[in-house]
């Protein structure tokens, strides 16, 4: 299998197709954004811990019964994943107040949001993501009844995994962003889960542990994303959540496949 021509770039990653039906490779960039792309820089060492966080919670997930694009890692910035038609759509999970829905709603931040509040936004940067309802979802033809109640099922279920995933490394899930996508008539969970779509808090101190770093200039970008990607994989390889607690493993060095750049 080879890697073949550029699909899609976006702000911090591209798609290649490959010569193998079905199979796209995303590559992680060492981009960084903030502020609809008002704040941009290069940071060396981001592609690689986005991707290697994204490959460990995508094999989390699919050891817990979710569905996920991911395949395989070529090298510690590729990915090889499923082809998907992705839904535009950007669904929202919110355990804690912070960010948006404080500045647009009478929230405190910090405070807890039990039940988890889901937030739907349109994936369009020229419109700058508005929010969306159910109504508007189906108006426009985006997604079925059906299949958006498929979304809001499968993204609760994610973020009862991820919060107790991030919990054993005493890591609070504030929110998180996911995006999915169709591949014939299943859903599947694509993108990437990372420090730049995750809102993560120390349990104790409260200090950000993601992109909230950058956009307000919080302090060491990378040292921040290079220590929480030692603390997630920490408790690799996962087990199934139902199992207890997990365990600590040794990390293996990723085992690179036969493909090739063009």
């Amino acid at each position: 299998m080879k890697q073949k021509g550029l699909l899609y770039t976006g702000k911090a990653k591209s798609v290649y197709r490959t010569d193998t039906k079905g199979q796209l490779i995303v590559e992680f960039r060492d981009d960084i954004t903030a502020f609809d792309g008002g704040k941009k820089d290069k940071l060396k060492n981001k592609g690689s811990y986005n991707a290697e966080a994204s490959a460990f919670i995508f094999q989390y997930l699919e050891k817990n019964g979710v569905k996920t694009h991911f395949l395989e890692m070529i090298d510690p910035r590729r990915m090889l994943v499923r082809e998907l038609s992705m839904i535009p759509l950007e669904v929202i999970v919110r355990n804690v107040a912070a960010g948006s829905i404080v500045r647009n709603y009478p929230f405190k931040e910090g405070a807890r949001l039990n039940p988890p509040v889901i937030v739907i936004d349109f994936k369009d940067d020229s419109r700058h993501d508005p929010m969306l309802n159910d109504d508007l979802i189906i108006a426009l033809k985006l997604a079925t009844q059906k299949e958006l109640a498929a979304i809001k099922k499968a993204a609760l279920k994610i973020n009862a995994l991820l919060v107790k995933l991030m919990a054993a490394q005493e890591i609070t899930l504030v929110d998180f962003k996911i995006e999915f996508g169709r591949a014939g008539k299943t859903i599947y969970l694509g993108d990437e889960i990372s420090m730049d779509s995750m809102r993560l808090w120390d349990k104790k101190t409260k200090e950000s542990l993601d992109k909230d770093v950058y956009r307000f200039d919080k302090g060491d970008v990378m040292a921040t994303y290079n220590r929480v990607v030692k603390r997630i994989t920490k408790t690799a390889a996962p087990k199934k959540a139902a199992a207890g607690k997990l365990k600590t493993a040794v990390k293996k060095p990723v085992k690179k496949s036969p493909i090739k750049k063009k």
